[in-house]
Order: structure tokens, then sequence, then C-alpha cells
């Protein structure tokens, strides 16, 4: 245990209803490939070592906990099978399933192990807490398309869910996903001077990604259900923790389920792979409102991620501690804003309380006081600091030159960083050597000390997606680009996309220079949903548009399914199914100025 720290009763409640796992840990798909090996943090068990920071191994080991978990009698989780949770609610015939995970198989394994401890109910309802792929992805593990049309299951979901489930990712994908290799250090190997997780979870499952769409969704706070006789009482959060959000209280059970707003962990404004960011103060607000509602009803508080907290006054005040850090966070954050103060000035002053500080459930393993400060910042005041020095300064490499050779060449910028390291300002050296690797990036010596200090400041994070971004960089500069490690998305997911969000991403594709003096239009029929869009390109801008089938059609138009569209905007411009009425030069034109993003665009080098 730590000192560092006033001890509470985390492990105890972390292991608390244990009623049994899988040996080995380790899941696979239908070809025997592994999509979740648990077994791979084993060594989590061990001494600390010193290549991890003391809270953070404390955090690691209670996320290494993994198997089946009654939380009261008729609601039981699966933890560690994947980055989330999975909760079973049992109700009169079957069970209620919250949050399927991220992959079919990893759901599939968790349903099995509470079948077999618990019986093998049916599964009469599924519940998204929210729009993130680690809370529905695994739907296809715990019931069917079919069962659902046949009125069978009911998806039950927050208003807004299936859009924001299947856009969050769309525009800014390739770059999202680039980076989330770094943040939940996919490319790291498992072990004390590589990944010891996430800090919200050990990491990412890779396994079969699958959406059913709700058939239910719930608009309203204080909406009840019934389902399969369990009474369930809503509360809506959206933009907090994701745009399309809820929490829900079960009266039979006095148990209360908070989504992603409440984990053992500050969490994230801003996600550190991208994303728009987050309200803090609708976050806190939304806190306050579930201790009035229901603290004083409910015997335990559970969550999408880590361990529940029983007891009605430890529930106040685990509810408490979370809805204080995001507002104090907000709040001292626009003091200083008023004050005149910037986003990085405000992350190095700002001071929590003590009772916050040394509190572990608001410890920064996976969002932190420092980004998170800049992250509300950014949401208020955008981009630019106010002094004018910074409006118009130099891209990235370009500073980098002109620094080198400000201070008189590579050299010696390594041997300022040599002395930065010596006094223990490892910050001020990766700085340095960040500008030596920018102004050169094939200088080895600048490479190799870089990813040195990046490595030491890895092993000395607290926060395990900054240790994984630290250990990802000093990865990529010994080794080179590790591109994107992650599973694009399935056909399950991406035919509930929109046409018109398909043509927003389309239009996003264009490499406008290449575009400006070209001037074209077509028409394009979506055969299996009987929609015809028009697209204008000009000026290196495509517009689109839907249009009504009694508009005389323009002198091209192409007919495709949206399945088939997907294909002709990933490069597939040979394979059947693309009927062109008109020239066929238009649609090659078009395509030809388009272009996929990069997922293996540089990081830790220009």
């Amino acid at each position: 245990m730590s000192a560092m720290y006033p001890e509470n009763t985390d492990f105890a409640d972390a292991d608390r209803g244990f009623l049994g796992t899988i040996d080995p840990c380790v899941i696979r798909d239908a070809t025997g490939g592994v999509v979740w090996d648990g077994d791979s943090f084993a060594f989590l068990n061990g001494e600390r070592p010193e290549t991890v920071h003391e809270s953070l191994w404390r955090q690691s080991t209670l996320v290494a906990k993994h198997g089946l978990f009654e939380v009261v009698e008729g609601i039981y989780q699966v933890r560690g099978f994947d980055l989330s949770n999975i909760t079973f609610v049992e109700g009169d015939t079957g069970i209620i399933v919250i949050d399927p995970l991220i992959s079919t198989e990893t759901a599939a394994a968790a349903l099995d192990l509470y079948r077999t401890h618990r019986g093998d109910r049916p599964v009469r309802a599924v519940i998204y807490t929210h729009c993130h792929v680690d809370h529905f992805g695994g739907v296809l593990g715990v019931t069917s398309a079919e069962a659902v049309d046949r009125g069978e299951v009911q998806i039950i979901a927050p208003a807004g869910f299936l859009e924001h489930a299947v856009s969050e990712n769309l525009y800014a994908g390739v770059a999202m996903s680039r980076r989330a290799g770094y943040m939940y250090g996919a490319a790291l190997p498992r072990g004390p001077h590589g990944s010891v997780g996430a800090g919200l979870g050990h990491t990412t499952s890779t396994g079969e990604v699958g959406i059913i769409p709700p058939t239910v969704s719930i608009h309203t706070t204080g909406e009840t259900l019934t389902v399969d006789g369990v009474d369930i009482e809503f509360q809506m959060a959206p933009d907090s923790e994701a745009p399309a959000e809820f929490h829900f209280y079960f009266p039979q059970f006095r148990a209360l389920c908070l989504a992603e707003n409440a984990t053992h962990t500050l969490h994230n404004i801003l996600t550190l792979r991208g994303a728009v960011v987050r309200d803090s103060r609708s976050w806190a607000g939304y806190l306050t409102e579930a201790i009035d509602r229901y603290a004083s009803r409910s015997d335990v508080v559970f969550a999408s991620h880590h361990w529940p907290t029983w007891e009605s006054a430890r529930v106040q005040e685990f509810l408490s501690r979370q809805r204080d850090i995001y507002a104090y966070l907000h709040d001292e954050t626009l003091r200083y804003i008023n004050l005149g103060y910037q986003g990085a000035e405000i992350a190095e002053l700002i001071q929590l309380p003590p009772a916050l500080d040394q509190e572990w459930s608001t410890r920064g393993y996976y969002g932190s006081v420092s980004h998170n400060v800049k992250a509300i910042y950014q949401r208020y005041m955008g981009w630019f600091d106010g002094n004018p020095v910074n409006l118009w300064a130099h891209p990235p490499q370009e500073l980098a030159v002109r620094y080198v050779r400000a201070f008189g060449g590579v050299e010696r910028v390594r041997e300022l960083a040599r002395e930065a390291v010596d006094a223990g300002d490892l910050r001020w050296a990766a700085t340095l050597l960040g500008h030596a690797v920018f102004a050169d990036e094939h200088d080895e010596p600048s490479r190799e000390d870089l990813a040195d200090v990046l490595e030491r400041l890895g092993f000395g994070s607290e926060n395990a997606t900054w240790r994984n971004f630290y250990l990802a960089g000093a990865l990529e500069l010994r080794e080179g680009s590790f591109g994107t490690p992650t599973r694009s998305g399935t056909n399950s997911l991406t035919q509930y996309i929109h046409v018109s969000q398909i043509l927003d991403a389309l239009a996003i594709a264009i490499e406008a220079p290449r575009a400006w003096d070209l001037t074209l239009e077509l028409d394009l029929a979506i055969s299996d949903s009987d929609e015809r869009h028009r697209l204008n390109l000009r000026h290196g801008v495509l517009i689109h548009r839907r249009v009504s089938e009694d508009i005389a059609p323009t002198a091209v138009t192409v007919r495709v399914t949206k399945p088939r569209l997907l294909q002709l905007l990933a490069g597939d411009a040979t394979s059947p199914g693309v009927q062109i009425e008109g020239d066929p030069q238009v649609l090659r034109a078009l395509l030809g100025v388009a272009s996929t993003g990069d997922p293996g665009f540089a990081i830790v080098t220009p």
C-alpha cells in the first residue's frame, strides 16, 4: 500500500463479490487470433519496479482484477475482460445487459462466465449507457439483430445515441485512431518497461465491433421503464463524458449506475487522442443532480469502468468528490482566465484542495489536472492565448530549425539537454531534443537522446495515458512508426452512417489545391435508400445536398448502394455495383482529387 495518500477500501471493494473467472484469461476470435489477453498484465501481481509510478502501479493492480463479481444480489459485473465493464441485471425471466464491451468475442465470453455461475438466463434487453464504442461494440456477443427484430430483446439508449456512435470518429477518424495507438499503448510491450494499462482499464480489445440500433430512446430525466419486471428511472447527462449519455437507478436493488461520469479516476475533459472538448460544468451539474435524486436511496453506485462503491454515506461522499473535482477545475480555470492567465500557465498554477488531492478516486490516472485545465481554457478561449507574439508563430519544424541554429547547432542543443537531464529538468530536455529531432529527423544521436528522456518521463508518470504517450514516442524514435494498430470500423457499424455524413467525409478528403480549376456536377442515386444527392465541385470545395426526385437530374448520374458508395470512396472504383449514366470521366475526375488520410503519419518526428 502507498503511504502517499490516505488509505481507503478500494482493494476490498475491488475483490468484493468475486465469483470466478476464466483461466487463462485469454479470449480468441473464430480464427484463433487473440482479441484479449488479460494474463499479459499478470506481472502486476509482483512488486512494483522503479520504472512505474507508485500510485499508477496501485491503480493498475486494482484494474487487473478480472472475473465475475456480485454487485448486489441480482446485479453482476464482469470486469477485466475489456477496457470497460459489462453488467447483468436479473429480471423475472431473463437478464438486462448493460454496456456489452467493445468486441463480440469479449462480450460473449463475459456472458458465458455469467451463465456458468448464474444459469442460462436469456437476454431480454441491452442498455447502452453512452455512445463510445467500448459500451456497445460487443452487442452481437450477447444478442442478435434477428432477436431484436422479433421483439425478444429491447435495445435502450439515450437520445442521439446512434448518430453520435457512428459519426464521432468519421471526420477526423484517421488522426484519432493514430493517436489512440499512443494513448492506449497499443504497440507497447506489456510489462514494467512498457504498458501497465490505461488507468481507466488496461487496453482495448481487438475483436469484431458491431452495433444494433436502439429500439427505445430515452429523452427526459425522470423517464421510467419496466423491463422484465425491473423498474428503471433515467437521468439524462448529454455533453458530459459523451455527447449522448445517461445515468439510471434501479429502485428494487437500491442501485445507481453512473455510466462513465463517476469512476475511480479523474477523467478526461479532452481525451489525448483528440475529440470535441467536454463540458466540465455540465458534468459536475449532472453529478449534483444524481446526488440529490438518488444518493440517499442508493446502497451501491457502479459504473462502466472500475469497481462499485457501497453504503449510502460512502456513495454520497464518492459522488460528491467526483463532482467537486470537475466543478473545481472548471471554476478555478475560469477564475484564472479572468485574471489574464492562459491555459499552460493555469495548468502550472492551479492547486487542488487537500481533500481532493489526497483522494485516490480523483487522481489523474486517465485524465490529468494539467491537460484538463488546458481543455477548459480551449473550450472557452480557443487556441490563441491573446499574446500577439503567438498569433503567427512559425510551425514546429520551421521553429525547430531556427531554435537549433540560435542555440549554436545540434551538438550544442544535445549538450544543453544533457545538462537539463543532470539537473532533473526532463521537461526542458525533452523540449530541446524535440527541436533537435524536428530540425533533422535523421540525426540518430538526437533521436536516441530524446527517446531516453521520453522513457524517463513515462516511467515517472502517474497518468497511464501520459506514460503510454511518452513510451510510444520513445518506441517510434527507436524503431519507426508503428502506424495505427487498431481494427477499422465494420459493416455492422458503417451501415448506419447517413449518406450525407459519407459525403461530408468525401468533401474533407478533397485535395483542394488540385481541384481549384476543376468544375463538375453529378447526382448520386442511392438505390437501397431511395435518396438522390447532388454534388457540385468548384474552387476546390465539394458541396452536396439531398434533392427530390421531381428535380431534373444532372448530365451525370451515379447509381450505387450505400455499402458500395463506401467502397467507392475507399478507393475501389473497379468492382461491380456502380452504374454511371452519362460521362464516366466526371466521377473519375472527382475521385481523382480525393485522398485518404495517412494512418501512419508522424507524431514525434516532423
